[in-house]
C-alpha cells in the first residue's frame, strides 16, 4: 500500500521523542541568493526550528557549508550542525585539505574554500554557457587528480574521494541516537544522498524543495514536494 504524504507526516508527529528532523540549509531553510554570504534564514523559520528542537529527539542541519558557518547562518541553539555534506564526520577526509587547497590555487577562478571542499560559483554569470564549458574543464582536471567533482545549483564543488556524503551523515546521526523515524528536506543533488540515507527506516519522509535549477530526480524521489523554503515551513508546522 502506498502511504500518502499526509499520513507520513501525521505518523512522524505521533512519536517525536523517537524521531529526527534533518534539514539542508541553503535553498531549504534559507532562500537562494546571489552570493552565499548574503543568505539569511527568516525569523519565522528560526521560530519553527526552536519549536521542533524542543519536541523531537533530534533536529539537525546537514549543510554544504561548514558546520560552523551553518550554525552562524541558522542561528538556533539546540540543533546539531553537520557541514560540508557530511565530510566533517569523516576522519579520513582531513588529509585532503592540503591537496584541495593546492588544486584551488591552480585554477584562475574565484573559489569558496570550505577546508574539506572547494566551490566554484557561477550564479549571475553573463555568459553561462562559456562559464560552464570552463568549469567542465576544471571538473575534469580535478577528477584526474582523484578528487570528486559535482555540479549543483549554479556551483561546481570539488571534494575528497572518501565514502562520505549527506547519506552517510544522516545514517550516522540516526544510528548514534537509535532513531528509526526521520524526515529529511533538501533542494539539490547532494540531498539525493540524504534521501538514500533514510532507506530501511521504520518511517522515512523525504521532502524536496523543488526549483528549475534543482535536479528532477529529487522531486521524483520525494514523498512530498514543495516549491520554496516558505512552503517547507508550512510543512514543518504540521509536525
Amino acid at each position: 500500500m502506498v502511504v500518502g504524504a499526509d499520513e507520513l507526516l501525521a505518523s512522524l508527529a505521533q512519536r517525536p521523542e523517537a524521531a529526527a528532523v534533518l534539514l539542508d540549509v541553503d535553498g531549504t531553510l534559507a532562500p537562494i541568493v546571489a552570493r552565499p554570504e548574503l543568505a539569511s534564514v527568516p525569523e519565522e523559520t528560526r521560530s519553527e526550528l526552536r519549536r521542533l528542537a524542543e519536541r523531537y529527539a533530534l533536529v539537525a542541519a546537514v549543510s554544504g557549508r561548514t558546520g560552523e558557518d551553518a550554525e552562524r547562518l541558522v542561528g538556533v541553539d539546540g540543533l546539531v550542525y553537520v557541514g560540508v555534506h557530511g565530510l566533517e564526520l569523516a576522519a579520513e577526509a582531513e588529509r585532503w585539505r592540503g591537496p584541495l587547497h593546492e588544486f584551488a590555487e591552480t585554477v584562475d577562478w574565484p573559489v569558496e574554500d570550505k577546508g574539506l571542499a572547494i566551490v566554484f560559483h557561477y550564479r549571475g554569470a553573463a555568459d553561462e554557457e562559456a562559464v560552464l564549458e570552463r568549469l567542465e574543464d576544471v571538473a575534469a582536471d580535478a577528477r584526474e587528480l582523484g578528487l570528486v567533482a559535482q555540479f549543483g545549483r549554479k556551483v561546481l564543488e570539488v571534494r575528497p574521494p572518501v565514502e562520505a556524503d549527506k547519506g552517510t551523515a544522516v545514517r550516522a546521526l540516526l544510528h548514534e541516537r537509535g532513531l528509526e523515524r526521520a524526515l529529511y528536506a533538501g533542494d539539490d543533488a547532494t540531498d539525493l544522498d540524504a534521501f538514500r540515507g533514510l532507506a530501511g527506516l521504520e518511517l522515512a519522509v523525504r521532502v524536496a524543495v523543488a526549483s528549475a535549477e534543482g535536479p528532477a530526480e529529487l522531486a521524483e524521489a520525494a514523498d512530498l514536494v514543495v516549491a520554496s523554503p516558505a512552503e517547507l515551513v508550512a510543512v514543518l508546522r504540521r509536525i
